[in-house]
């Protein structure tokens, strides 16, 4: 398990920062950076924290369910994660609404948030196209990242071994013809979508349909991919480069407007 703890590095901590706190949350970091629950040996060595206080932020962490303890004695994130990260994502989804609408009228088509939790990708937000005939995917809905513009996008961000540990968790099932299901193939379109800033599903999550989408940066992280989806056929001659170009405007100033009001609110 240590291996898998070698693939996070705690960041400095703040000037001026609370110590237990900064610690804490090293230790939940480590928790989401691994593939698998760690054991308190494995967590010092990731956070280079000692033993004695991994176990007594464990304690403290596992009282509040924020991690929870499985029965290899091994820890893992706790529910009271999700509740925190529900809310975060409640957050973002109502301020993005503006900007969504904006990339309906620059491309006709229905415009989607959405974000990766755990292993799949959740749209959180919506709003729909003019036309009678429109995609729609329910804000709510889980998907597996592999055959979705939003979720390449949200792969492509990550370090290509975390990636690989959730295609490794969820396999690649096949929902058409065109669903990319060899790894080596899907590693490949990651490393081209990382390159041109981009992804697109060209019919690999439902036949019919095609999703181009953009990523929302806070920083130099991706937290959200923003899309826009309709008919193939619709798509046919639209000149992609300016399409994703414009679309990635909306997204930088949801990101440095809608965003950070977001955040200060």
């Amino acid at each position: 398990m240590d291996a898998v703890a070698d693939g996070y590095a705690p960041p400095a901590a703040p000037s001026g920062g609370v110590q237990a706190v900064d610690r804490a949350l090293d230790v939940l970091e480590a928790l989401a950076a691994a593939a698998t629950p760690l054991g308190v040996s494995a967590l010092a060595h990731a956070t280079g924290l000692p033993v004695g206080t991994i176990h007594r932020l464990l304690r403290t962490l596992a009282a509040r369910g924020f991690v929870r303890q499985e029965a290899s004695r091994d820890y893992a994130l706790g529910p009271a994660l999700f509740r925190v990260g529900h809310a975060s994502t409640r957050a973002i989804a109502a301020p993005a609404r503006p900007y969504l609408a904006r990339l309906v009228e620059i491309s006709g088509e229905t415009a989607n948030l959405a974000v990766l939790e755990g292993d799949h990708v959740v749209y959180v937000a919506q709003v729909p196209s003019a036309h009678r005939l429109r995609m729609f995917a329910e804000v709510g809905r889980h998907v597996l990242p592999h055959s979705t513009a939003v979720g390449k996008v949200l792969l492509a961000d990550r370090p290509a071994e975390l990636a690989e540990d959730v295609i490794r968790r969820t396999g690649l099932p096949v929902h058409t013809p065109n669903t990319i299901s060899d790894p080596g193939v899907f590693a490949a379109e990651l490393v081209r979508v990382r390159a041109q800033g981009w992804a697109v599903d060209d019919e690999e999550e439902e036949t019919g349909v095609r999703c181009f989408a953009v990523p929302v940066r806070d920083g130099g992280r991706v937290i959200a991919a923003m899309s826009v989806s309709g008919p193939a056929a619709r798509f046919d001659g639209v000149a992609i480069e300016p399409l994703v170009a414009q679309m990635q405007e909306v997204a930088d100033r949801f990101a440095a407007e809608g965003l950070r009001g977001a955040t200060r609110a």
